[in-house]
Protein backbone atom coordinates (compact mmCIF):
# COMPACT_ATOMS: atom_id res chain seq x y z
CA UNK A 1 0.00 0.00 0.00
CA UNK A 2 1.41 3.46 -0.83
CA UNK A 3 2.68 5.64 1.98
CA UNK A 4 -0.11 7.83 3.40
CA UNK A 5 2.28 10.76 3.86
CA UNK A 6 1.09 13.82 1.94
CA UNK A 7 3.15 16.62 0.46
CA UNK A 8 1.60 19.16 2.81
CA UNK A 9 2.55 19.71 6.44
CA UNK A 10 -0.74 21.08 7.71
CA UNK A 11 -2.49 19.78 10.81
CA UNK A 12 -5.18 17.29 9.76
CA UNK A 13 -8.71 18.55 10.26
CA UNK A 14 -11.18 16.56 12.29
CA UNK A 15 -12.79 13.77 10.26
CA UNK A 16 -15.91 14.25 12.37
CA UNK A 17 -16.15 17.90 11.33
CA UNK A 18 -15.86 16.98 7.66
CA UNK A 19 -18.42 14.22 8.16
CA UNK A 20 -20.79 16.76 9.75
CA UNK A 21 -20.23 19.07 6.80
CA UNK A 22 -21.14 16.25 4.42
CA UNK A 23 -24.21 15.34 6.45
CA UNK A 24 -25.46 18.92 6.65
CA UNK A 25 -25.46 19.38 2.89
CA UNK A 26 -27.00 16.07 1.91
CA UNK A 27 -29.64 16.50 4.64
CA UNK A 28 -30.68 19.78 3.06
CA UNK A 29 -30.58 18.15 -0.39
CA UNK A 30 -32.95 15.40 0.67
CA UNK A 31 -35.08 17.69 2.83
CA UNK A 32 -35.71 19.89 -0.19
CA UNK A 33 -36.21 16.80 -2.34
CA UNK A 34 -38.84 15.26 -0.09
CA UNK A 35 -40.50 18.61 0.57
CA UNK A 36 -40.95 19.18 -3.16
CA UNK A 37 -42.15 15.61 -3.71
CA UNK A 38 -44.70 15.89 -0.90
CA UNK A 39 -45.96 19.28 -2.01
CA UNK A 40 -46.18 18.10 -5.63
CA UNK A 41 -48.39 15.23 -4.51
CA UNK A 42 -50.82 17.14 -2.31
CA UNK A 43 -50.85 20.87 -3.03
CA UNK A 44 -48.94 22.06 -6.14
CA UNK A 45 -51.68 20.83 -8.46
CA UNK A 46 -54.11 23.35 -6.95
CA UNK A 47 -51.66 26.18 -6.29
CA UNK A 48 -49.73 26.41 -9.56
CA UNK A 49 -52.25 25.25 -12.16
CA UNK A 50 -55.65 26.58 -13.28
CA UNK A 51 -58.74 25.48 -11.39
CA UNK A 52 -60.57 24.48 -14.56
CA UNK A 53 -57.82 22.04 -15.66
CA UNK A 54 -58.91 18.37 -15.35
CA UNK A 55 -57.82 16.88 -12.04
CA UNK A 56 -55.74 14.09 -13.62
CA UNK A 57 -53.92 16.54 -15.86
CA UNK A 58 -53.17 18.83 -12.92
CA UNK A 59 -51.75 15.89 -10.98
CA UNK A 60 -49.58 14.80 -13.90
CA UNK A 61 -48.39 18.38 -14.42
CA UNK A 62 -47.57 18.70 -10.74
CA UNK A 63 -45.48 15.52 -10.76
CA UNK A 64 -43.84 16.66 -13.99
CA UNK A 65 -42.41 19.69 -12.17
CA UNK A 66 -40.88 17.24 -9.71
CA UNK A 67 -39.44 15.06 -12.49
CA UNK A 68 -37.69 17.89 -14.34
CA UNK A 69 -35.28 18.23 -11.45
CA UNK A 70 -33.73 14.90 -12.43
CA UNK A 71 -33.02 16.06 -15.98
CA UNK A 72 -30.25 18.47 -15.07
CA UNK A 73 -28.64 16.41 -12.33
CA UNK A 74 -25.98 14.95 -14.68
CA UNK A 75 -25.22 18.47 -15.91
CA UNK A 76 -24.75 19.59 -12.31
CA UNK A 77 -22.44 16.63 -11.77
CA UNK A 78 -20.35 17.61 -14.79
CA UNK A 79 -20.18 21.33 -13.98
CA UNK A 80 -19.43 21.02 -10.29
CA UNK A 81 -17.34 17.90 -10.82
CA UNK A 82 -15.13 20.03 -13.10
CA UNK A 83 -14.85 22.75 -10.47
CA UNK A 84 -14.33 20.24 -7.67
CA UNK A 85 -11.58 18.34 -9.49
CA UNK A 86 -9.74 21.45 -10.68
CA UNK A 87 -10.33 24.02 -7.93
CA UNK A 88 -11.36 22.14 -4.82
CA UNK A 89 -14.12 20.26 -3.04
CA UNK A 90 -14.90 22.96 -0.47
CA UNK A 91 -15.79 25.73 -2.93
CA UNK A 92 -18.30 23.57 -4.77
CA UNK A 93 -19.96 22.51 -1.52
CA UNK A 94 -20.53 26.12 -0.52
CA UNK A 95 -21.92 27.04 -3.95
CA UNK A 96 -24.28 24.06 -4.24
CA UNK A 97 -25.57 24.55 -0.70
CA UNK A 98 -26.42 28.19 -1.40
CA UNK A 99 -28.08 27.33 -4.71
CA UNK A 100 -30.30 24.69 -3.14
CA UNK A 101 -31.25 26.88 -0.22
CA UNK A 102 -32.03 29.97 -2.29
CA UNK A 103 -34.13 27.96 -4.75
CA UNK A 104 -36.11 26.30 -1.95
CA UNK A 105 -36.82 29.55 -0.15
CA UNK A 106 -37.86 31.12 -3.47
CA UNK A 107 -40.35 28.26 -4.03
CA UNK A 108 -41.89 29.10 -0.67
CA UNK A 109 -42.36 32.69 -1.85
CA UNK A 110 -43.77 31.96 -5.31
CA UNK A 111 -47.06 33.60 -6.35
CA UNK A 112 -49.95 31.28 -7.17
CA UNK A 113 -51.58 30.68 -10.55
CA UNK A 114 -54.53 32.83 -9.52
CA UNK A 115 -52.14 35.73 -8.90
CA UNK A 116 -49.84 35.67 -11.95
CA UNK A 117 -51.27 33.01 -14.27
CA UNK A 118 -48.94 30.81 -16.34
CA UNK A 119 -45.87 32.60 -14.98
CA UNK A 120 -46.38 30.73 -11.71
CA UNK A 121 -45.68 27.16 -12.97
CA UNK A 122 -42.91 28.50 -15.22
CA UNK A 123 -41.10 30.00 -12.22
CA UNK A 124 -41.64 26.75 -10.29
CA UNK A 125 -40.02 24.74 -13.08
CA UNK A 126 -37.08 27.17 -13.32
CA UNK A 127 -36.42 26.89 -9.59
CA UNK A 128 -36.73 23.12 -9.75
CA UNK A 129 -34.10 23.06 -12.51
CA UNK A 130 -31.79 25.16 -10.33
CA UNK A 131 -32.29 22.61 -7.56
CA UNK A 132 -31.50 19.81 -9.99
CA UNK A 133 -28.19 21.39 -11.01
CA UNK A 134 -27.23 22.05 -7.40
CA UNK A 135 -28.15 18.56 -6.24
CA UNK A 136 -26.18 17.12 -9.15
CA UNK A 137 -23.02 18.71 -7.78
CA UNK A 138 -23.69 18.35 -4.08
CA UNK A 139 -23.47 14.61 -3.53
CA UNK A 140 -20.04 14.01 -5.05
CA UNK A 141 -18.41 16.78 -3.05
CA UNK A 142 -20.11 15.77 0.19
CA UNK A 143 -18.92 12.19 -0.22
CA UNK A 144 -15.34 13.16 -1.02
CA UNK A 145 -14.91 15.73 1.74
CA UNK A 146 -15.82 12.96 4.19
CA UNK A 147 -13.99 10.05 2.55
CA UNK A 148 -10.76 11.88 1.71
CA UNK A 149 -10.42 13.19 5.27
CA UNK A 150 -11.23 9.87 6.91
CA UNK A 151 -8.63 8.10 9.06
CA UNK A 152 -7.01 5.08 7.48
CA UNK A 153 -9.35 2.12 7.50
CA UNK A 154 -12.45 4.22 8.27
CA UNK A 155 -13.38 5.51 4.81
CA UNK A 156 -16.61 3.52 4.61
CA UNK A 157 -17.83 4.71 8.02
CA UNK A 158 -17.13 8.40 7.44
CA UNK A 159 -18.38 8.25 3.86
CA UNK A 160 -21.72 6.97 5.14
CA UNK A 161 -22.41 10.33 6.81
CA UNK A 162 -23.13 11.81 3.40
CA UNK A 163 -25.62 8.99 2.84
CA UNK A 164 -27.38 9.60 6.16
CA UNK A 165 -28.73 12.84 4.72
CA UNK A 166 -31.48 10.84 3.00
CA UNK A 167 -32.94 9.63 6.29
CA UNK A 168 -32.43 12.95 8.09
CA UNK A 169 -33.99 14.90 5.24
CA UNK A 170 -36.96 12.53 5.02
CA UNK A 171 -37.64 12.74 8.75
CA UNK A 172 -37.32 16.54 8.85
CA UNK A 173 -39.52 17.03 5.79
CA UNK A 174 -42.21 14.63 6.99
CA UNK A 175 -42.17 16.26 10.40
CA UNK A 176 -42.56 19.77 8.98
CA UNK A 177 -45.48 18.86 6.74
CA UNK A 178 -47.15 16.93 9.55
CA UNK A 179 -46.76 19.97 11.82
CA UNK A 180 -48.25 22.32 9.24
CA UNK A 181 -51.19 19.99 8.65
CA UNK A 182 -52.23 20.51 12.29
CA UNK A 183 -53.37 24.03 11.39
CA UNK A 184 -56.12 22.60 9.19
CA UNK A 185 -56.64 22.14 5.47
CA UNK A 186 -57.53 25.78 4.74
CA UNK A 187 -54.43 27.15 6.46
CA UNK A 188 -52.21 24.47 4.92
CA UNK A 189 -53.43 25.17 1.38
CA UNK A 190 -53.08 28.95 1.73
CA UNK A 191 -49.78 29.34 3.60
CA UNK A 192 -48.86 26.22 5.56
CA UNK A 193 -47.24 24.42 2.62
CA UNK A 194 -44.81 27.34 2.21
CA UNK A 195 -43.30 27.01 5.69
CA UNK A 196 -41.25 23.83 5.03
CA UNK A 197 -39.59 25.54 2.05
CA UNK A 198 -38.91 28.74 3.96
CA UNK A 199 -37.53 26.70 6.86
CA UNK A 200 -34.82 25.46 4.48
CA UNK A 201 -33.06 28.79 5.07
CA UNK A 202 -32.31 27.76 8.67
CA UNK A 203 -30.68 24.53 7.52
CA UNK A 204 -28.67 26.40 4.89
CA UNK A 205 -27.27 28.83 7.46
CA UNK A 206 -26.22 25.93 9.70
CA UNK A 207 -24.64 24.16 6.74
CA UNK A 208 -22.74 27.26 5.62
CA UNK A 209 -21.36 27.85 9.11
CA UNK A 210 -20.02 24.30 9.17
CA UNK A 211 -18.68 24.27 5.61
CA UNK A 212 -16.98 27.67 5.52
CA UNK A 213 -14.80 26.61 8.46
CA UNK A 214 -13.49 23.57 6.59
CA UNK A 215 -10.14 23.26 4.90
CA UNK A 216 -10.15 21.61 1.50
CA UNK A 217 -9.42 17.95 1.04
CA UNK A 218 -5.73 16.98 1.37
CA UNK A 219 -6.12 15.21 -1.97
CA UNK A 220 -6.59 18.59 -3.68
CA UNK A 221 -3.42 19.97 -2.12
CA UNK A 222 -1.46 16.98 -3.37
CA UNK A 223 -2.99 17.28 -6.84
CA UNK A 224 -2.11 20.96 -7.08
CA UNK A 225 1.42 20.24 -5.89
CA UNK A 226 1.84 17.58 -8.57
CA UNK A 227 0.33 19.93 -11.15
CA UNK A 228 3.06 22.45 -10.46
CA UNK A 229 5.74 19.78 -10.71
CA UNK A 230 4.44 18.06 -13.82
CA UNK A 231 3.21 21.15 -15.67
CA UNK A 232 -0.23 19.80 -16.46
CA UNK A 233 0.59 16.14 -16.84
CA UNK A 234 -2.09 13.72 -15.79
CA UNK A 235 -0.87 13.50 -12.22
CA UNK A 236 -2.09 17.04 -11.66
CA UNK A 237 -5.58 18.41 -12.09
CA UNK A 238 -7.16 17.34 -15.36
CA UNK A 239 -7.90 20.16 -17.80
CA UNK A 240 -11.24 18.60 -18.68
CA UNK A 241 -12.15 15.93 -16.11
CA UNK A 242 -15.37 14.83 -17.83
CA UNK A 243 -13.52 14.11 -21.09
CA UNK A 244 -10.90 12.06 -19.29
CA UNK A 245 -13.54 10.12 -17.36
CA UNK A 246 -15.57 9.33 -20.48
CA UNK A 247 -12.43 8.35 -22.40
CA UNK A 248 -10.69 6.23 -19.76
CA UNK A 249 -13.33 5.41 -17.18
CA UNK A 250 -16.62 4.98 -19.02
CA UNK A 251 -16.81 1.34 -17.93
CA UNK A 252 -16.41 2.36 -14.30
CA UNK A 253 -19.18 4.95 -14.69
CA UNK A 254 -21.49 2.39 -16.29
CA UNK A 255 -20.79 -0.25 -13.66
CA UNK A 256 -21.28 2.39 -10.96
CA UNK A 257 -24.70 3.30 -12.38
CA UNK A 258 -25.96 -0.27 -12.12
CA UNK A 259 -24.32 -0.80 -8.73
CA UNK A 260 -26.43 2.08 -7.42
CA UNK A 261 -29.65 1.17 -9.25
CA UNK A 262 -31.29 -0.71 -6.38
CA UNK A 263 -30.20 1.85 -3.77
CA UNK A 264 -31.80 4.68 -5.78
CA UNK A 265 -34.52 3.37 -8.10
CA UNK A 266 -35.29 0.37 -5.91
CA UNK A 267 -35.83 2.72 -2.99
CA UNK A 268 -38.81 4.30 -4.77
CA UNK A 269 -40.24 0.89 -5.62
CA UNK A 270 -40.38 -0.08 -1.94
CA UNK A 271 -41.61 3.35 -0.82
CA UNK A 272 -43.56 5.33 -3.44
CA UNK A 273 -44.88 2.36 -5.45
CA UNK A 274 -45.56 0.32 -2.32
CA UNK A 275 -47.57 3.26 -0.95
CA UNK A 276 -49.54 3.48 -4.19
CA UNK A 277 -50.10 -0.30 -4.33
CA UNK A 278 -51.19 -0.44 -0.71
CA UNK A 279 -53.67 2.43 -0.94
CA UNK A 280 -55.02 2.11 -4.50
CA UNK A 281 -54.98 -1.65 -5.00
CA UNK A 282 -55.27 -3.02 -1.47
CA UNK A 283 -57.28 -0.10 -0.03
CA UNK A 284 -55.14 0.13 3.09
CA UNK A 285 -54.90 3.19 5.32
CA UNK A 286 -52.55 5.82 3.91
CA UNK A 287 -51.58 7.00 7.39
CA UNK A 288 -50.78 3.43 8.45
CA UNK A 289 -48.44 2.94 5.52
CA UNK A 290 -46.85 6.38 5.98
CA UNK A 291 -46.20 5.60 9.64
CA UNK A 292 -44.52 2.36 8.60
CA UNK A 293 -42.32 4.16 6.10
CA UNK A 294 -41.40 6.72 8.75
CA UNK A 295 -40.34 3.93 11.11
CA UNK A 296 -38.31 2.41 8.29
CA UNK A 297 -36.58 5.75 7.63
CA UNK A 298 -35.68 6.01 11.31
CA UNK A 299 -34.27 2.47 11.25
CA UNK A 300 -32.15 3.38 8.22
CA UNK A 301 -30.77 6.39 10.08
CA UNK A 302 -29.78 4.24 13.05
CA UNK A 303 -28.27 1.21 11.30
CA UNK A 304 -26.42 2.83 8.37
CA UNK A 305 -23.35 3.89 10.42
CA UNK A 306 -23.07 0.42 11.97
CA UNK A 307 -23.31 -1.31 8.60
CA UNK A 308 -20.64 1.06 7.29
CA UNK A 309 -18.40 0.23 10.24
CA UNK A 310 -18.91 -3.41 9.33
CA UNK A 311 -17.80 -2.50 5.81
CA UNK A 312 -14.53 -1.15 7.18
CA UNK A 313 -13.99 -4.43 9.01
CA UNK A 314 -14.93 -7.04 6.42
CA UNK A 315 -15.00 -5.02 3.20
CA UNK A 316 -17.61 -2.60 1.90
CA UNK A 317 -18.22 -4.73 -1.21
CA UNK A 318 -19.26 -7.69 0.94
CA UNK A 319 -21.76 -5.57 2.87
CA UNK A 320 -23.32 -4.19 -0.32
CA UNK A 321 -23.55 -7.62 -1.96
CA UNK A 322 -25.14 -9.00 1.20
CA UNK A 323 -27.71 -6.20 1.10
CA UNK A 324 -28.51 -6.89 -2.55
CA UNK A 325 -29.03 -10.56 -1.80
CA UNK A 326 -31.42 -9.49 0.94
CA UNK A 327 -33.40 -7.34 -1.50
CA UNK A 328 -33.70 -10.27 -3.90
CA UNK A 329 -35.04 -12.49 -1.13
CA UNK A 330 -37.48 -9.91 0.28
CA UNK A 331 -38.87 -8.32 -2.91
CA UNK A 332 -41.83 -10.65 -3.42
CA UNK A 333 -42.55 -11.41 0.27
CA UNK A 334 -42.82 -7.70 1.08
CA UNK A 335 -45.62 -7.13 -1.41
CA UNK A 336 -47.29 -10.41 -0.46
CA UNK A 337 -47.45 -9.20 3.14
CA UNK A 338 -49.06 -5.93 2.05
CA UNK A 339 -51.85 -8.01 0.53
CA UNK A 340 -52.65 -9.55 3.94
CA UNK A 341 -53.53 -6.22 5.50
CA UNK A 342 -51.85 -7.30 8.76
CA UNK A 343 -50.27 -4.14 10.20
CA UNK A 344 -47.62 -5.94 12.26
CA UNK A 345 -46.46 -8.08 9.33
CA UNK A 346 -46.46 -5.08 6.99
CA UNK A 347 -44.31 -3.06 9.39
CA UNK A 348 -41.91 -5.96 9.90
CA UNK A 349 -41.55 -6.38 6.14
CA UNK A 350 -40.92 -2.65 5.68
CA UNK A 351 -38.28 -2.66 8.41
CA UNK A 352 -36.58 -5.76 7.03
CA UNK A 353 -36.42 -4.32 3.52
CA UNK A 354 -35.07 -0.98 4.73
CA UNK A 355 -32.47 -2.78 6.82
CA UNK A 356 -31.01 -4.62 3.82
CA UNK A 357 -31.27 -1.52 1.63
CA UNK A 358 -29.29 0.44 4.24
CA UNK A 359 -26.45 -1.97 3.51
CA UNK A 360 -26.48 -0.79 -0.11
CA UNK A 361 -26.55 2.94 0.33
CA UNK A 362 -24.12 3.66 3.15
CA UNK A 363 -20.97 1.85 1.93
CA UNK A 364 -21.39 2.87 -1.73
CA UNK A 365 -19.86 6.30 -1.12
CA UNK A 366 -16.44 4.82 -0.33
CA UNK A 367 -16.72 2.13 -3.00
CA UNK A 368 -17.44 4.62 -5.79
CA UNK A 369 -14.80 7.07 -4.59
CA UNK A 370 -12.27 4.27 -4.68
CA UNK A 371 -13.07 3.50 -8.31
CA UNK A 372 -11.65 6.74 -9.77
CA UNK A 373 -8.27 8.41 -9.62
CA UNK A 374 -8.18 11.45 -7.28
CA UNK A 375 -7.80 14.07 -10.02
CA UNK A 376 -11.08 13.04 -11.74
CA UNK A 377 -12.83 11.47 -8.76
CA UNK A 378 -15.43 14.19 -8.18
CA UNK A 379 -16.54 14.07 -11.80
CA UNK A 380 -16.51 10.28 -11.97
CA UNK A 381 -18.64 9.55 -8.93
CA UNK A 382 -21.02 12.42 -9.73
CA UNK A 383 -21.65 11.07 -13.22
CA UNK A 384 -22.33 7.56 -11.90
CA UNK A 385 -24.68 8.73 -9.18
CA UNK A 386 -26.60 11.34 -11.15
CA UNK A 387 -27.02 9.27 -14.32
CA UNK A 388 -28.35 6.48 -12.10
CA UNK A 389 -30.83 8.90 -10.51
CA UNK A 390 -31.94 10.14 -13.91
CA UNK A 391 -32.43 6.68 -15.40
CA UNK A 392 -33.65 4.68 -12.42
CA UNK A 393 -34.86 6.95 -9.61
CA UNK A 394 -36.68 9.45 -11.80
CA UNK A 395 -38.72 6.82 -13.62
CA UNK A 396 -38.94 4.05 -11.00
CA UNK A 397 -42.46 4.80 -9.65
CA UNK A 398 -43.94 5.30 -13.12
CA UNK A 399 -42.25 2.18 -14.47
CA UNK A 400 -43.45 0.12 -11.51
CA UNK A 401 -47.05 1.26 -12.02
CA UNK A 402 -46.81 0.53 -15.76
CA UNK A 403 -45.41 -2.98 -15.20
CA UNK A 404 -48.11 -3.68 -12.64
CA UNK A 405 -50.84 -2.48 -15.02
CA UNK A 406 -49.63 -4.90 -17.70
CA UNK A 407 -50.41 -7.73 -15.28
CA UNK A 408 -53.79 -6.39 -14.26
CA UNK A 409 -52.57 -4.60 -11.16
CA UNK A 410 -50.48 -7.47 -9.79
CA UNK A 411 -47.44 -6.64 -7.67
CA UNK A 412 -45.11 -9.32 -9.00
CA UNK A 413 -43.81 -7.56 -12.17
CA UNK A 414 -42.27 -4.64 -10.23
CA UNK A 415 -41.01 -7.07 -7.59
CA UNK A 416 -39.35 -9.27 -10.22
CA UNK A 417 -37.85 -6.20 -11.92
CA UNK A 418 -36.37 -5.17 -8.57
CA UNK A 419 -34.88 -8.64 -8.18
CA UNK A 420 -33.32 -8.51 -11.66
CA UNK A 421 -31.80 -5.07 -11.07
CA UNK A 422 -30.40 -6.29 -7.74
CA UNK A 423 -28.80 -9.35 -9.35
CA UNK A 424 -27.17 -7.10 -11.95
CA UNK A 425 -26.07 -4.85 -9.09
CA UNK A 426 -24.29 -7.75 -7.40
CA UNK A 427 -22.19 -8.42 -10.49
CA UNK A 428 -21.43 -4.72 -11.00
CA UNK A 429 -20.45 -4.16 -7.36
CA UNK A 430 -17.96 -7.00 -7.61
CA UNK A 431 -16.64 -5.54 -10.87
CA UNK A 432 -16.02 -2.19 -9.17
CA UNK A 433 -13.45 -3.92 -7.00
CA UNK A 434 -11.26 -4.35 -10.07
CA UNK A 435 -11.40 -0.64 -10.93
CA UNK A 436 -9.76 0.67 -7.79
CA UNK A 437 -8.06 3.98 -8.56
CA UNK A 438 -5.81 2.38 -11.15
CA UNK A 439 -5.31 5.34 -13.52
CA UNK A 440 -2.23 6.80 -11.90
CA UNK A 441 0.98 5.28 -10.58
CA UNK A 442 1.70 5.46 -6.84
CA UNK A 443 2.88 9.02 -6.12
CA UNK A 444 2.37 11.60 -3.44
CA UNK A 445 -0.73 12.64 -5.37
CA UNK A 446 -2.45 9.35 -4.71
CA UNK A 447 -0.92 8.68 -1.32
CA UNK A 448 -3.95 10.25 0.30
CA UNK A 449 -6.12 8.03 -1.88
CA UNK A 450 -4.90 5.12 0.22
CA UNK A 451 -7.32 6.45 2.81
CA UNK A 452 -10.13 5.58 0.48
CA UNK A 453 -8.89 2.13 -0.33
CA UNK A 454 -8.19 1.16 3.24
CA UNK A 455 -10.90 -1.13 4.44
CA UNK A 456 -12.75 -1.02 1.12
Amino acid sequence: MPDRTTTTARRPQSPYRTALAALSGTSIEWYDFYAFATAAAIVFNDVFFPADMPTALKTISSFATFAVGFLLRPLGGIVFGHIGDRVGRKKTLVITLMMMGIASVAIGLLPTYDQVGALSPILLIVLRLVQGIAIGGEWGGAVLIAVENAPEGKATFFGSFAQLGSSVGALLSTGMFSLMSLFGDAAFDSWGWRVPFLASSVLVVIGLVVRTKLEDSPVMEDIHTEQKKEKGERKGASRLPVAEVLRNDWKTVLVGVFSLATATGGYYVVTSYLLSYGTDDQHLSESMLLNGLTLAAFLELVVTPFLSLLGDRIGAHKVVVGGLVGVVLLSIPQFMVVGTGNVVLIYLAMLAMRLVMSALYGPMAAILADGFAPHVRYTGISLSYQICNLVFAGFAPVTAVWLSSLAGGAYWPPAVALMVISLIGIWCTLRLRTYRARLIAPTTADATAARVGAGV
